[in-house]
């Protein structure tokens, strides 16, 4: 995507995953611990009493594995999937849900509290922060969407602070990602577009100052177990219970 314009290149890459929206399942199936990882990261959101009255938020929704991922975690919660991609959001909405789940078409900067009928308690972002055109501004925009005390969990690939990562995730990339996707979809550029973005993505160190300078208060790092150890992490976080100036919480 070098040469295009932050804009261009974020409708280039929604583009891609509309293509590939009908294999992006079998895509997925085929990374070990893809779905346990975000059945992990869900969980790590701390959310007690199965998500009860509570709406949690899956931004970057995707085909709804994530939302699954929520779901298992947090039963009795409202959760509402948000994907830019129309494709992804066919694919997610063609699944058999329970009443408490629904999707919502949008770029997580487009997106109010008022439109999701109010603020979130937590969040989810899975693999959505690297695809974002300015990174600030989709977490100053994550932030605005939870009430004070809200919870989020960024689950996403980083492997700048780790050069060995790096070569494992290239390694995999070139050797299984790329052909594989090449294969079930036709073309490639999705998959070498992730390639290279995870490696020109923020170290997981990099990420947390972000999230910090965002205003995300008890700021960690997870690690995530198996081949993807160091490669992929649960970015965890929260929203202040008051605001800075001293103002009362909602």
């Amino acid at each position: 995507m070098r040469g295009l314009t932050p804009k261009m290149a974020a409708q280039a890459v929604t583009g891609e995953f509309d293509h590939a929206a009908a294999s992006y399942d079998r895509m997925v199936g085929a990374n070990p611990g893809y779905h346990r990882h975000l059945r992990m990261s869900a969980r790590r959101l701390g959310l007690a009493g199965g998500g009860a009255g509570l709406r949690v938020l899956d931004l970057g929704c995707g085909t709804g594995a994530s939302t699954a991922a929520l779901l298992r975690a947090l039963p009795r919660a409202e959760i509402i999937g948000v994907d830019a991609s129309a494709g992804m959001l066919a694919e997610a909405r063609s699944k058999r849900w329970p009443p408490a789940a629904r999707f919502v078409h949008a770029r997580v900067q487009d997106l109010t509290p008022e439109l999701l009928g109010g603020p979130a308690d937590a969040l989810l972002a899975a693999y959505l922060l690297r695809n974002c055109p300015d990174l600030d501004a989709a977490l100053a925009a994550m932030r605005s969407l939870l009430r004070p005390g809200g919870r989020l969990a960024l689950h996403e690939y980083s492997v700048a602070d780790s050069a060995a990562a790096g070569v494992v995730w290239s390694l995999v990339s070139w050797g299984v990602i790329i052909p594989l996707g090449r294969v079930r979809t036709g073309r490639a550029d999705l998959y070498r577009y992730l390639w290279r973005s995870v490696l020109d993505f923020d170290g997981a160190a990099a990420l947390r100052r972000r999230m910090r300078a965002a205003g995300l208060e008890n700021v960690r790092t997870v690690p995530l177990p198996g081949w993807q150890r160091g490669i992929t992490h649960t970015f965890l976080g929260r929203v202040p219970e008051r605001a800075a100036d001293g103002e009362g919480a909602r």
